[in-house]
């Protein structure tokens, strides 16, 4: 079945009203007809409003509500990955997996080691093109919300974003102890919030660490074996879907 997204304010009693690039995939794309049943969510509420199409014109899509699940799909954790910013168009392939296995927002981050560089154009551009990549993941998967792809923010703001989280965690080489990050991941419930903090090509370097380690950040390692920065964040991310529900 198919889904799409609406602004909470579109979905009005029994009618919800489609608007923007999906009426065009809807009417002339996938050549929906009246009465087929397609699923709507709003973004923010977790629901999701399954109703029958009743109009099409050229700048709406008009539906009926037939009823609405409250499955619970969303990972019972909000977890917040910090990616530093990766090399050539690896981040694309970061969100849309991330997005995949249940992440609630991502950071873009601009730490010492990472080589791209992005001035305020190039940035706005990146987000923009991020953003739709995160949107277009949420409904391949059948997420209930779009994950957020935020502006570009230094280690220093990063850290200072995650400072309110439940777990704050730093995948990063040169730790040790499994048993260790084992025990983290074990730990959290849902209800909590937990940001992953992954490094660029190349990692972190060693002041980065310590200034995070110094505001809570707990540094763990992901085992014997060094993970590609577009690898470390699925590893994590993976562990706590499956630490969430089982």
């Amino acid at each position: 079945m198919y889904q799409f997204f609406v602004e909470p304010e579109q979905i009005q009693d029994k009618t919800i009203v489609i608007t923007g690039g999906d009426v065009n995939h809807i009417k002339n794309v996938l050549r929906m007809k009246l009465g087929e049943e397609i699923a709507v969510s709003n973004g923010v509420d977790g629901k999701e409003y399954r109703c029958g199409i009743e109009e099409i014109t050229d700048t709406e899509v008009r539906c009926t509500l037939r009823f609405i699940k409250e499955d619970g799909l969303e990972l019972p954790a909000r977890v917040y990955l910090f990616q530093g910013l990766p090399k050539a168009d690896k981040m694309e392939l970061i969100i849309q997996k991330a997005v995949e296995l249940g992440v609630y927002e991502i950071i873009p981050m601009s730490t010492k080691r990472a080589v791209v560089k992005l001035d305020d154009k190039k940035a706005k551009n990146k987000i923009a093109r991020w953003q739709a990549i995160a949107e277009a993941a949420a409904k391949q998967s059948k997420r209930r919300i779009i994950p957020c792809v935020t502006d570009v923010m230094t280690m220093k703001e990063a850290i200072q974003y995650a400072s309110d989280m439940d777990v704050r965690i730093i995948p990063y080489e040169l730790a040790e102890g499994m048993d260790n990050t084992k025990a983290i991941v074990e730990s959290i419930q849902s209800g909590q919030s937990v940001a992953i903090f992954i490094g660029p090509e190349g990692g972190f370097e060693e002041s980065e660490v310590v200034a995070a380690q110094e505001a809570g950040v707990m540094p763990v390692t992901l085992g014997k074996r060094i993970l590609r920065t577009e690898t470390a964040g699925f590893t994590v991310l993976a562990w706590i879907m499956y630490r969430l529900e089982i």
